[in-house]
């Protein structure tokens, strides 16, 4: 699965990450929501592979989209 990650920087902006590489930044929160979900289901779209959105909640991490094909279970989000 291949997670696409909303991280909240010092400063209040928010960044959106790809295993360990930062692909936007500087987002307010919703405009970061909207372009994670939307790069996610590009992805998926292109390449097939499960794809997900998830950002830091208070206790866990919060998963915001995902994407798969039908029938193919979704893997669990590790916090």
């Amino acid at each position: 699965m291949v997670i696409y990650s909303l991280k909240q920087s010092l400063d209040g902006g928010w960044s959106i990450r790809r295993d360990t590489a930062t692909l936007f930044s500087q987002l307010r929160l919703g405009p970061a929501i909207q372009l994670a979900r939307e790069a996610a289901r590009d992805e998926h779209n292109r390449s097939g592979r499960s794809t997900c959105v998830e950002m830091p909640g208070p206790t866990s991490t919060i998963r915001l989209a995902q994407y798969a094909k039908p029938g193919v279970p979704i893997e669990s989000a590790v916090a």
